[in-house]
């Protein structure tokens, strides 16, 4: 009898923990990716058990490409450009006025030699004389050989006078810090000069006329 009881027992038992083998091998269930999209997941509703990995959105960045920046590197994507923005060309002048913040603009051809030459010619050429005289010492208008612009002679600012004129210089927020004995308007030349280029070259010529202080040379 006792023997009997100590079988049936160790068949209980036995048969226990097939069951409870059974369960632990029909509750291992594997994990599965969830996408995301739109901020939150959409899939249909989880075994039990299972655990979901959520695959998180990837950030795009537009990247902008400005000149002199390397855009090779990583870094170069949240880079602060502190420096000269332009030293290329190919552009109407309003054009380049319009894409490049204040204080940015720097002539490529200060102290070129061959676009200096140019440069005279293309004053020449669009009767800059005819105002400024032959040599740049002025006559209507103020000398370019001046030591001091009243607006300021920085390349930047020479630029956007001769691109945009007087009076729409004043309207962007330029001011005159001085006064000249000859005052007279600069026109706007934006539209009669075709390219960039071109205004840079006389500006290049123009800083050969200079005949300040060398200690006062901003470009």
């Amino acid at each position: 009898m006792i023997l009997m009881k100590t079988t049936l027992l160790a068949a209980m038992l036995l048969l226990s923990a097939g069951c409870n083998a059974e369960q632990e091998e029909t509750t291992q269930i594997e994990s599965f990716d969830v996408a995301v999209a739109d901020g939150g997941p959409y899939a249909a509703p989880l075994p039990a058990g299972a655990e979901a990995k959520v695959e998180k959105p990837k950030k795009t960045r537009v990247q902008i490409y400005i000149p002199g920046q390397d855009s090779s590197s990583d870094a170069a994507e949240d880079k602060v450009v502190e420096e000269d923005m332009v030293s290329d060309v190919g552009m109407s002048p309003r054009d380049r006025v319009a894409a490049v913040p204040k204080g940015k603009l720097k002539n490529p051809y200060t102290d070129d030699e061959e676009m200096i030459i140019a440069g005279k010619a293309v004053y020449f050429g669009m009767s800059c004389n005819g105002c400024h005289g032959g040599g740049g010492g002025g006559g209507m208008c103020p000398p370019l050989s001046n030591e001091v612009f009243v607006y300021g002679s920085d390349d930047d600012t020479i630029f956007r006078l001769i691109t945009l004129g007087t009076d729409e210089l004043m309207k962007m927020g330029y001011y005159r810090t001085g006064m000249e004995g000859v005052v007279g308007p600069m026109p706007p030349f934006g539209d009669l000069i075709k390219t960039d280029e071109d205004v840079w070259k006389i500006i290049a010529w123009m800083r050969t006329i200079f005949n300040g202080d060398p200690k006062r040379r901003n470009w």
